[in-house]
């Protein structure tokens, strides 16, 4: 079933805390989005056309793979990864969803059969989530935020979890520098809030740096 964004506003409509910190950090935060995923996107430039070969070489189908996300407020996105697995991947869920190994509502296995080798890799260190350096770019989405959920995920939300959505979604977050994958959804959502209550510079900053050895190999990526 297609779900709309007007489904999700009308889902979270009265459950979103919104901004509440000071203009300075949100520009001073939306400067620093454009300038580093510019930068980085021209320095990963040979890194982008290798896992690209890569990519083709590998299997069949498109090299990036886009998919819709709820961001922040309720507004759907399309959201850019590098294709980890087969181009049927989605119609291949619901048979096996029962093996998912994340309590809560999002889905992640291990030894996921949908995988191609070369999104093995691409996953365990990270290198899928580059393109979304675009998003940021666009204004989709911040270098530091939570992960957006997929709209099927929002739609099945307790009251609480949308508080998650009161700002804009982020590449990385402390989610992310703080277990990632062996975590439940519920203390995700947790660390998510912590991050909304106490955002600053300083601290999307020092999260940034906590997640540079992610992409040299974290064992909870899957």
């Amino acid at each position: 079933m297609k779900i709309s964004e007007e489904d999700i506003r009308e889902t979270i409509e009265d459950r979103i805390i919104y901004d509440n910190v000071t203009v300075l950090y949100l520009f001073s935060k939306r400067i620093f989005d454009i300038a580093a995923s510019f930068f980085a996107l021209l320095l990963l430039s040979p890194v982008f056309l290798g896992i690209w070969i890569l990519i083709k070489v590998d299997s069949e189908g498109s090299v990036i793979f886009k998919q819709e996300r709820v961001g922040h407020k309720g507004k759907i996105f399309k959201m850019y990864k590098f294709r980890s697995m087969i181009v049927n991947a989605e119609e291949h869920l619901e048979r096996l969803e029962k093996k998912n190994e994340i309590s809560g509502y999002m889905f992640k296995i291990k030894e996921d059969p949908r995988v191609t080798r070369i999104g093995r890799f691409i996953r365990k260190t990270s290198i899928d989530e580059l393109p979304q350096l675009i998003n940021v770019l666009k204004g989709d989405m911040s270098l530091v935020g939570p992960r957006p959920p997929l709209p099927r995920e929002v739609i099945r939300y307790d009251r609480w979890h949308n508080l998650r959505m009161s700002v804009k979604p982020g590449i990385t977050g402390l989610w992310q520098v703080s277990g990632r994958n062996k975590l439940g959804f519920d203390e995700m959502v947790r660390l998510d809030l912590k991050y909304i209550r106490e955002r600053n510079f300083c601290y999307d900053i020092k999260i940034i740096f906590r997640t540079i050895p992610v992409l040299f190999g974290d064992r909870h990526a899957f």
